[in-house]
Formats: C-alpha cells, sequence, structure tokens
C-alpha cells in the first residue's frame, strides 16, 4: 500500500514559521491535501508536539514524532521517533545544548507554544535557531539509543545540510534515508551527487507555510499503516 507523507514540516514555535502554522491547521491542511503520514519537526524543540499529536488524535492522521536539530557543525538533522516520549527526552538534551540566548522576537518572529485547540499557551524566549552543542556523532548516537532514527535534511541545499557542511556523509553513521527538497528533484540530486544512489531517501516540504506542505505526490510504500513498518521501511 502507498502513503503519502510529508516528515518536515514546521509549527509557528520555529521562529521562521507563519504564526498560523498552528497545530490544528496543520493537521487540517495535511488532511485536506490528501497526506497519510506527518511529522512536525520544529527548530530543535518538540514544545509542540502534544499539541499536534492531540489534534490528530481522531482524524485518522498518523503523525511521527520529530525534531529538526542544528548540530555545532551547522548540519540539520530530521530526527523521527517511535514514541512522543523518546521525542521529549531528546527535546530535553537539545535544549540543555543549547546556548542561553534570548530570541529577539522582532528579528526572528515569536516562538509559539499551543494547546491541542490552537490556543497559545506559552512563547519559548530561548533562540531556537542556534546551534546546540551537539556533534553530528552525537545526535545519532542519542536519536538511535531513545528508538528514532535520524535523516539529514536537505542533503541538496548549500547551507545547513551535511554535504555543503561536511563533505560529505560519513560512513561511520551508517546513514539509511536522506531527505531531498522538494524543489530539488531526486534526479537532480543524483546527478550532482551521483554517490546519493546509495542511500533511501524522501522528499520533504521543510514548510514554513501552510500552502507549502507536500501534495499528496511522494509516497512511502508499507504493508499497513504502522510505525514499526515505517521505521523498518526508513531504517
Amino acid at each position: 500500500m502507498e502513503f503519502a507523507v510529508d516528515f518536515h514540516i514546521h509549527s509557528a514555535l520555529s521562529p521562521c514559521g507563519d504564526e498560523d502554522m498552528t497545530p490544528g491547521n496543520i493537521v487540517n491542511m495535511a488532511l485536506l491535501k490528501g497526506l497519510d503520514i506527518i511529522a512536525v519537526t520544529d527548530h530543535n524543540s518538540c514544545a509542540n508536539l502534544p499539541a499536534v499529536m492531540e489534534a490528530a488524535r481522531e482524524n485518522g492522521l498518523m503523525v511521527i514524532p520529530g525534531m529538526e536539530v542544528q548540530t555545532k557543525e551547522e548540519v540539520h538533522i530530521v530526527c523521527l521517533f517511535k514514541r512522543m516520549e523518546g521525542a521529549m527526552k531528546f527535546a530535553e538534551i537539545v535544549y540543555n545544548s543549547l546556548p542561553d540566548i534570548k530570541n529577539s522576537e522582532e528579528i526572528f518572529g515569536r516562538q509559539l507554544i499551543f494547546n491541542g485547540t490552537d490556543e497559545i499557551v506559552g512563547k519559548e524566549d530561548r533562540l531556537l535557531l542556534s546551534s546546540s552543542a551537539l556533534s553530528v556523532n552525537d545526535v545519532f548516537i542519542l536519536v538511535r539509543a531513545l528508538g528514532g532514527i535520524c535523516i539529514p535534511a536537505h542533503v541538496d541545499r548549500p547551507g545547513f545540510s551535511i554535504i555543503a557542511n561536511l563533505g560529505f556523509i560519513p560512513p561511520e553513521l551508517k546513514v539509511k534515508t536522506i531527505e531531498i527538497s522538494k524543489k530539488f528533484t531526486p534526479a537532480a540530486a543524483l546527478k550532482k551527487y551521483p554517490f546519493l544512489s546509495k542511500f533511501k531517501y524522501i522528499v520533504s516540504s521543510d514548510a514554513h507555510y501552510l500552502q507549502d506542505i507536500n501534495e499528496r505526490e511522494f509516497f512511502i510504500e508499507l504493508d499497513c499503516l504502522s510505525v514499526s513498518e515505517l521505521f523498518d521501511k526508513l531504517d
């Protein structure tokens, strides 16, 4: 069976995310676009994860707990978890590794925290766009220990990608799946970086606006709609 997915969506917790990116709006837009599985992966935080899970609880949309972490090498990695508990524990580790820099809302935007009915219940004051003190290797070790998987984000981009910043994908990381940007086709990515052919790939939106969430255009084939099936496929 084929399932339409988007594993890289930002909520309004990410300061670069539009304030219309509330948990309910994200879930409803994903449903309108015919998606079956999504992950909301905010920068260095999972503070809106409980609200997103609540918003999607009874509508048939599968939400995978996730985060986009920025390592000390300024590499972005999409981290997906089987259980919310693993994601929240990792989020605590990442938060404690961030520099204590206050967010400037005038420059970066607000970092909003919601409940499951899209009410603003708080704001994150620490800037989430900073690099953590964790290395790429640290992230892979921690995420796997917590039952998650790591997917190097937008590997085709000239900034904040593992290829742009490290020059290659270290074999000791044992990467299985990479993310290719929606605006840069898999064929173009393979032409630019032929060595990527050894990896499985996903195409995600990295949406910061509702309209940018994937259409029903990228699919993953699974025997059934289950978290274990999905993780077996990606890892």
